[in-house]
């Protein structure tokens, strides 16, 4: 195995693993956590990729909740990576997909986007602050965005009785709710212009993933471009892929799928990962 380089990033407040003869950069993103992705960039880092993950939200100088979060944030690691590598992947979940196929659209650059539990439009940010805000902000302006359904949310902790409550059929009523906000806030994935690799389980609980990576499919397949989905019925909003530790289960919402379906689903999509690896 190749020595692995672990350096702290701290202009950005970060990390980034580089082994001997990689030529494939990923820059890593989180989900709503915030965290910094240290275990799945060693996962990677472990069969040859250099991989980087930062903080894009709750970082000093950086908006405290994943809101009005400026696309930019992640220009300067992705320029770093690109000037160092041959290759360059974004890898993304959940929150972090969001932004994956996001930055896919505006970075000519990035050869291929993982998305894992994604979305396909953007959504509102994470807060309590009305009225909604988009979760991410271009050259200062608001991207458009799909508002919450603040009532589907109530009765949906409601209907949990004390039990972790699951949004998925929140996420579902916003949808509806707001349709005609959906055209303007659906990620245009047809201006990405490499590979698209997108991971779904059929068991999330936390938001519809399977439908929205369906969706993404279907809008890059009208313009003949390919997308590769990988689902699993029993999955969840966690998915493990070979090698990584099982994060521990949210204490404020359900994920839905178990250990071993999530595990499963990490295991099959694994393949189409390398690949574009």
């Amino acid at each position: 195995m190749a020595s692995v380089r672990e350096t702290t990033l701290t202009d950005s407040e970060g990390v980034l693993l580089e082994p001997d003869g990689a030529t494939t950069g990923v820059l890593v993103l989180s989900g709503s956590s915030g965290r910094i992705e240290t275990d799945r960039c060693r996962m990677l880092a472990s069969h040859g990729v250099a991989a980087a993950s930062i903080r894009y939200f709750g970082g000093p100088g950086q908006p405290d909740e994943a809101r009005l979060i400026p696309l930019e944030t992640f220009d300067d690691v992705l320029a770093d990576l690109h000037s160092r590598y041959q290759r360059l992947v974004v890898l993304g979940t959940s929150w972090g997909a969001q932004a994956a196929l996001l930055l896919g659209t505006l970075h000519p650059e990035i050869d291929a986007v993982v998305g894992i539990s994604p979305t396909y439009v953007s959504w509102a940010g994470l807060s309590d602050e009305r009225p909604q805000r988009s979760s991410w902000t271009l050259r200062g302006e608001q991207v458009p965005f799909v508002p919450f359904d603040d009532e589907a949310i109530d009765d949906a902790v409601k209907e949990a009785g004390g039990e972790l409550p699951s949004f998925c059929e929140a996420y579902l009523s916003a949808l509806e709710k707001y349709a005609d906000r959906v055209p303007a806030a659906t990620i245009p994935v047809e201006r990405i212009a490499g590979e698209v690799v997108l991971v779904a389980g059929g068991g999330d609980a936390l938001w519809p993933s399977v439908l929205a990576a369906e969706a993404v499919r279907r809008r890059r397949t009208a313009h003949d471009l390919e997308t590769v989905v990988v689902t699993h019925p029993d999955a969840g909003h966690r998915v493990v892929l070979p090698g990584e530790p099982v994060l521990p289960l949210s204490r404020r919402l359900a994920w839905g799928g178990s250990e071993t379906a999530d595990r499963e689903l990490g295991l099959r999509a694994w393949p189409e990962i390398a690949a574009i690896l």
